[in-house]
């Protein structure tokens, strides 16, 4: 698939999806960029294009090898995989952070894995791929095969590295250099803070896993 990376960058931009200024993430460094995927909520016309270009790459890669279930984990990835498991008509799974232990218990939420069931893994990002690794772990664990991984943008933070070095093929729509690059093509930032993010990448690409 040729993803349009600039329409992609314009559609995160123009949704607030991706955001400038000083972030703390999950790992407690310090970013001066920030994807938020729930903010496609608010914009349908958005929202739509990324479900469809994700199912688009998704039918891609289906069309090589059988896929059994669309699987993600909570919170982010969630919000858009059901619309993505509706339009390819595949069923999906998500794997809850912690053990539920009321009701329907375990960490599996919206059906179940078979043993030798073929699975995609979505997510909305990838820095250092660890969320992933831990939100595969129980789908595998039940028997399950992750045969690709599938995110919106690679921040280029080692997630690649470290899933490929893992065995998994992972797929991105976009890097960040290349969305950054071409918002700033498209004038909506500057050239000292595209160099900033830029530099920012740069000292950052080494895996960490």
């Amino acid at each position: 698939m040729a993803m349009d990376i600039k329409r992609l960058a314009e559609t995160l931009y123009s949704s607030g999806a991706i955001k400038f200024g000083c972030f703390k993430l999950k790992s407690g460094i310090e970013s001066p960029y920030y994807i938020d995927l729930s903010w496609l909520l608010s914009s349908p016309e958005d929202f739509r294009y990324v479900v469809n270009s994700v199912a688009e790459m998704i039918r891609e890669i289906t069309s090589n090898i059988k896929v059994d279930k669309l699987a993600t984990i909570e919170l982010k990835g969630a919000l858009l995989l059901p619309s993505i498991a509706s339009e390819l008509n595949i069923p999906c799974l998500v794997v809850r952070k912690e053990e539920k232990t009321y009701g329907l218990t375990g960490r599996i939420s919206g059906g179940t894995v078979e043993r030798g069931d073929k699975i995609i893994f979505f997510d909305d990002v990838v820095t250092d791929a660890k969320s992933k690794i831990e939100g595969m772990r129980p789908l595998e664990d039940l028997g399950g095969e992750v045969c690709a991984v599938v995110t919106v943008v690679d921040r280029e933070q080692g997630g690649r590295e470290n899933l490929e070095r893992m065995g998994y093929k992972f797929h991105s729509l976009a890097k960040i250099t290349d969305l950054i690059e071409a918002l700033l093509d498209l004038g909506v930032i500057s050239e000292e803070a595209a160099s900033n993010i830029l530099d920012y990448v740069q000292k950052r690409r080494n895996p960490i896993c």
